[in-house]
C-alpha cells in the first residue's frame, strides 16, 4: 500500500463503469490511496451513491454521467476532468457488458452496442485522453480491463470473448505506441478470473434458446464463489515487479499456460524494469524444456544410424537451441 500511495496518491484516476463491480471497487481503492477520482457511468443514482460514500470516507471523488458508447460523451468527460482537477496519472477502461446468444440469433443492435462498450469505448478513452497524458510528459498509467475469457473461447458468450481479445490486443499495440513516442506511460490489461458483479444480471440475451439460459445460469453459479466487486478492485493493483504496476493477469507465472505465459511476456517486456521475474519464467517454461527435446533428438538421431541422413534438420535445430540457451542462461 506504501508503494501504491507513493506512486498514485495525489493523482487524478478516471475510471469508466465506477457505479458497481469491478470500477466501483477500483474508485473506492484510488480514494483509499489518496487520489481525485473521477466516477463515469451510466447508472447515474448508483455512482451517485459511490460518490457520496468515497467523500463521506474523506476522499475525493466527482461523478460524471458517462454513456461510452458516444464518443463525445468521453470527449467530455476527458474536458471536464481537464478543466477541474488537471492532469490525469491513471485512465482506467472498464466499462463492459456481457451478452449471451448465439451469434446468428443476437440482433445487428445487440452486436453493435456490446462492440461499442467493450472494444470503442476504449479506444475513445484512449483517443480523448492520452493526448493530454503524453504532453504532460510525467509517469501515467493507462489501463483496460479485459477478462481471464481472453484468452480462451466458450460458446454462446463469442461476443464477450471475442470483445477480450480485442481488448489483449489493443492494449499490446498501445504498449508499443507508447514506446514508440517515447512517452513515460505504462499500459496494461487486467484479466479478472470469476467476480461477483452485476455482469450477468445486466447481460442482454440474443434469443430465448434454453441452452443459453443454461449458460447464463452455469456462468453465474460460477461467479458465486469469486471475489467480490471490491475484493477485485483491491487484488488488481499490484506492484511487486515494478513499483505501481497494476495487475495483468489473475494467475501467477508458474501455473499459466504457454498462451497465458505469452500475453504475460509482451506486458512485462513493455512495462517492467526489472524482467528477471519473466526471465526466470520464461527459462523454466520454455527454454529448458525444448533444450531437453532437442537433446534427446541429437540421442536419437546417433543411436539409430539409418536416421543419421534424414536428421540435419533436427541437429541443425538443436544446435541453435542450446546456443540460445547458453546465450540466455549467461544472462541470467
Amino acid at each position: 500500500m506504501d508503494k501504491e500511495r507513493a506512486v498514485f496518491g495525489g493523482g487524478v484516476a478516471v475510471i469508466t463503469g465506477a457505479a458497481s463491480g469491478i470500477g466501483e471497487g477500483l474508485a473506492r481503492h484510488a480514494a483509499a490511496l489518496g487520489m481525485k477520482v473521477v466516477l463515469a457511468d451510466i447508472a447515474v443514482e448508483r455512482m451517485e451513491a459511490v460518490a457520496a460514500e468515497i467523500r463521506a470516507a474523506g476522499g475525493e471523488a466527482m461523478a460524471v454521467p458517462t454513456d461510452v458508447t458516444d464518443a463525445a460523451a468521453i470527449d467530455r468527460l476527458a474536458a471536464i476532468t481537464h478543466e477541474t482537477w488537471g492532469d490525469v496519472r491513471l485512465l482506467m477502461n472498464n466499462a463492459g457488458v456481457e451478452t449471451l446468444g448465439f451469434v446468428w440469433e443476437m440482433s445487428a443492435a445487440t452486436w453493435d452496442k456490446t462492440l461499442a462498450i467493450n472494444i470503442n469505448a476504449m479506444v475513445h478513452g484512449v483517443r480523448a485522453f492520452a493526448p493530454r497524458m503524453i504532453a504532460a510528459g510525467k509517469p501515467a498509467f493507462i489501463t483496460n480491463t479485459s477478462s481471464i475469457g481472453g484468452l480462451g473461447m466458450m460458446p454462446v458468450q463469442t461476443s464477450y470473448v471475442m470483445s477480450k481479445h480485442a481488448v489483449l490486443s489493443f492494449s499490446e499495440c498501445l504498449s508499443l505506441e507508447m514506446q514508440a513516442v517515447g512517452a513515460p506511460i505504462h499500459v496494461a490489461a487486467i484479466l479478472p478470473g470469476p467476480v461477483k458483479t452485476r455482469v450477468f444480471i445486466d447481460s442482454q440475451v440474443g434469443g430465448d434458446a434454453d441452452f443459453v439460459e443454461g449458460q447464463r445460469a452455469f456462468m453465474e453459479n460460477m461467479i458465486a464463489d469469486g471475489l467480490t466487486g471490491l475484493q477485485a478492485g483491491d487484488d488488481h493493483w499490484k506492484s511487486e515487479l515494478d513499483p505501481g504496476l497494476l495487475n495483468v493477469v489473475a494467475t501467477e507465472p508458474e501455473s499459466m499456460s504457454l498462451r497465458e505465459l505469452r500475453y504475460y511476456i509482451h506486458y512485462l517486456v513493455g512495462q517492467s524494469q526489472d524482467s528477471r521475474a519473466f526471465e526466470l519464467v520464461f527459462w523454466q517454461k520454455v527454454l529448458q524444456p525444448l533444450a531437453m527435446i532437442g537433446l534427446v533428438l541429437v540421442a536419437i538421431s546417433f543411436i539409430f544410424g539409418p536416421l543419421r541422413d534424414t536428421t540435419m534438420g533436427y541437429r541443425l535445430f538443436t544446435g541453435v537451441m542450446l546456443g540460445i540457451v547458453f546465450r540466455f542462461s549467461q544472462d541470467l
